[in-house]
Protein backbone atom coordinates (compact mmCIF):
# COMPACT_ATOMS: atom_id res chain seq x y z
CA UNK A 1 0.00 0.00 0.00
CA UNK A 2 1.63 3.48 -1.23
CA UNK A 3 1.91 5.84 1.49
CA UNK A 4 -0.34 8.27 0.36
CA UNK A 5 -2.94 6.18 0.68
CA UNK A 6 -2.16 5.30 3.91
CA UNK A 7 -2.07 8.82 5.15
CA UNK A 8 -5.90 8.75 3.65
CA UNK A 9 -6.99 6.45 5.66
CA UNK A 10 -5.54 8.22 8.69
CA UNK A 11 -7.41 11.46 7.70
CA UNK A 12 -10.44 9.96 6.86
CA UNK A 13 -10.22 8.33 10.33
CA UNK A 14 -9.66 11.10 12.13
CA UNK A 15 -12.24 13.64 10.42
CA UNK A 16 -14.56 10.73 11.18
CA UNK A 17 -13.75 10.89 15.25
CA UNK A 18 -13.13 14.61 15.60
CA UNK A 19 -16.71 15.02 13.76
CA UNK A 20 -18.08 12.22 15.98
CA UNK A 21 -16.60 13.78 19.25
CA UNK A 22 -16.88 17.13 18.90
CA UNK A 23 -13.51 17.33 21.19
CA UNK A 24 -11.12 15.87 23.52
CA UNK A 25 -11.68 15.52 27.63
CA UNK A 26 -9.28 15.57 30.16
CA UNK A 27 -9.13 15.46 34.21
CA UNK A 28 -6.49 17.17 36.01
CA UNK A 29 -5.62 16.86 39.69
CA UNK A 30 -5.11 20.06 41.92
CA UNK A 31 -4.10 20.26 45.17
CA UNK A 32 -6.09 22.33 47.79
CA UNK A 33 -4.53 21.62 50.86
CA UNK A 34 -1.76 20.06 51.64
CA UNK A 35 -0.42 20.28 55.46
CA UNK A 36 0.99 17.66 56.89
CA UNK A 37 -0.18 14.44 56.72
CA UNK A 38 -3.69 15.63 55.51
CA UNK A 39 -3.71 15.84 51.79
CA UNK A 40 -6.91 16.96 49.82
CA UNK A 41 -7.38 17.22 46.13
CA UNK A 42 -9.53 18.57 44.00
CA UNK A 43 -10.56 17.30 40.17
CA UNK A 44 -11.40 18.97 37.68
CA UNK A 45 -12.93 17.77 33.84
CA UNK A 46 -11.32 20.22 31.10
CA UNK A 47 -12.52 20.12 27.47
CA UNK A 48 -10.66 20.93 24.42
CA UNK A 49 -13.60 22.01 22.01
CA UNK A 50 -12.78 20.98 18.07
CA UNK A 51 -14.48 22.41 15.79
CA UNK A 52 -16.70 20.58 12.90
CA UNK A 53 -14.93 22.51 10.38
CA UNK A 54 -12.21 20.64 11.37
CA UNK A 55 -13.05 17.26 10.93
CA UNK A 56 -15.06 18.28 7.75
CA UNK A 57 -11.50 19.43 5.65
CA UNK A 58 -9.52 16.48 7.56
CA UNK A 59 -12.00 13.88 6.07
CA UNK A 60 -12.59 15.49 2.53
CA UNK A 61 -8.46 15.88 2.30
CA UNK A 62 -8.58 11.99 3.18
CA UNK A 63 -11.01 11.38 0.85
CA UNK A 64 -9.15 13.26 -1.77
CA UNK A 65 -5.59 11.84 -0.74
CA UNK A 66 -7.62 8.25 -1.77
CA UNK A 67 -8.85 9.28 -5.40
CA UNK A 68 -5.13 10.67 -6.01
CA UNK A 69 -3.80 7.30 -4.85
CA UNK A 70 -5.66 5.64 -6.65
CA UNK A 71 -5.72 7.45 -9.55
CA UNK A 72 -1.87 6.74 -9.95
CA UNK A 73 -2.10 2.97 -8.90
CA UNK A 74 -4.22 1.97 -12.02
Amino acid sequence: MKPIMIAGIVLVVLGALALAYQGINYTTQEDVINVGPIHATKESQERIPLPPILGGLALAGGIALLVIGARKQT
